[in-house]
C-alpha cells in the first residue's frame, strides 16, 4: 500500500518541481527581444526587453532605463531594479521615456528611486500594469499621454525625498486611465511642510480613476492630505475607489477643479472633505 501511495503522488512532485522560481520567469523568455542584463541602460531598438535577474545601480541623477524609441516592452518577469543605494536624496528614475508611443512597463519591481517609472512628455498609448513600486522617494508611477492606462499596480512607502517635501503615489496627465491600483503609504518629507497625494491626474478629459485603493497617507506640517486630486479635470468618471485618510484638518478625499468630473459609489473614511467640486452622482459613502 505505501509503495502505491508514493507512485500516485509522484507526478504531482515532477509537477511542483516544475514551477520552481527559475522555470515561472523563463516561460516569457523565449517572446524576448533582447535582455537588459546591467544598468544603466538606453533602449533603442523596438520590441521586448527582458530582466532575468536583479539589478541595482546607485545613480543619483538620470534613469536606470530609458526607452528612446515606440513600441517597446519593459518586462521585468518580476525582479527587482533598485537604487536604494543612492539614499534620500536621488533625482534618478527608474523607467523613463519621453514622448514616446506604446511604451509598456510590467513585472516589476522598482525601488529607491526618485520616480519610478516616468512615462513623460506628450506620449500615448502606454500601459503600466501589475508592477510594485516601493521606497521610491517622490513618485511611483507618472504616466502622460492620451490613450494610457496604469492598471493592477501596487505602490508602497512613497516619500522621504530631500530634494522635494512633497509625495505623490500616482500621477497622471491627459486622457489615463487608473484602474485598480493600489497606493498605500505616501509621506512627505518630515520638516519640508509638504502636502502628500494618494492619485494625481491633470487635464484628463476624458479618463476614470476606478477601483483604486488609497490609504495611509501623511502631511508634514502645513500640508494637506488628498486621497485623489484631480487638476483641469474634464469628464473625468470616479468610481468605486476606497480612500482612507488620516483626519488631519484640510484633508480632501476627491477634489476636482470643476463639476464635469463625476464621482460615483466611492467609499471616503477619514478626510475633513470628502467631495470638493466633483459632482456627486450617488454611491458615495462619506466617513467622517
Amino acid at each position: 500500500m505505501v509503495r502505491s501511495s508514493s507512485f500516485l503522488w509522484l507526478p504531482l512532485l515532477l509537477f511542483v518541481g516544475l514551477l520552481t522560481p527559475g522555470s515561472v520567469h523563463a516561460e516569457t523568455y523565449q517572446t524576448c527581444t533582447g535582455f537588459i542584463t546591467s544598468l544603466p541602460v538606453l533602449i533603442s531598438s523596438q520590441g521586448k526587453w527582458c530582466l532575468k535577474s536583479d539589478l541595482a545601480t546607485a545613480i543619483t541623477a538620470g534613469n536606470a532605463i530609458t526607452v528612446n524609441t515606440n513600441n517597446v516592452i519593459i518586462d521585468c518577469n518580476d525582479f527587482k531594479i533598485g537604487d536604494l543605494a543612492a539614499g534620500a536624496g536621488t533625482v534618478a528614475i527608474g523607467v523613463y521615456s519621453l514622448s514616446r508611443a506604446n511604451t509598456t512597463v510590467r513585472h516589476c519591481n522598482i525601488r529607491g528611486f526618485y520616480t519610478g517609472i516616468l512615462l513623460g512628455g506628450i506620449g500615448s498609448g502606454a500601459l503600466v500594469e501589475d508592477n510594485r513600486l516601493d521606497n521610491n522617494t517622490y513618485v511611483g508611477i507618472e504616466v502622460d499621454g492620451d490613450s494610457s492606462i496604469i492598471r493592477g499596480n501596487r505602490v508602497f512607502d512613497t516619500g522621504g525625498s530631500t530634494a522635494t517635501p512633497y509625495a505623490h503615489g500616482i500621477n497622471a496627465a491627459y486622457s489615463v486611465d487608473v484602474i485598480d491600483n493600489v497606493v498605500d503609504g505616501v509621506t512627505a518629507t518630515s520638516g519640508g511642510g509638504g502636502s502628500s497625494y494618494g492619485i494625481v491626474t491633470t487635464v484628463d478629459s476624458n479618463g476614470s480613476v476606478s477601483g483604486n485603493r488609497v490609504r495611509n497617507l501623511a502631511k508634514d506640517g502645513i500640508g494637506v492630505v488628498f486621497g485623489i486630486f484631480n487638476a483641469s479635470s474634464g469628464h473625468l468618471d470616479l468610481r468605486d475607489n476606497f480612500l482612507v485618510g488620516d483626519g488631519s484638518s484640510g484633508s480632501i478625499g476627491l477634489q476636482c477643479s470643476n463639476s464635469n468630473a463625476s464621482a460615483r459609489d466611492n467609499s471616503i473614511d477619514g478626510f475633513e472633505t470628502a467631495l470638493q467640486t466633483c459632482t456627486d452622482s450617488g454611491g458615495n459613502v462619506a466617513i467622517p
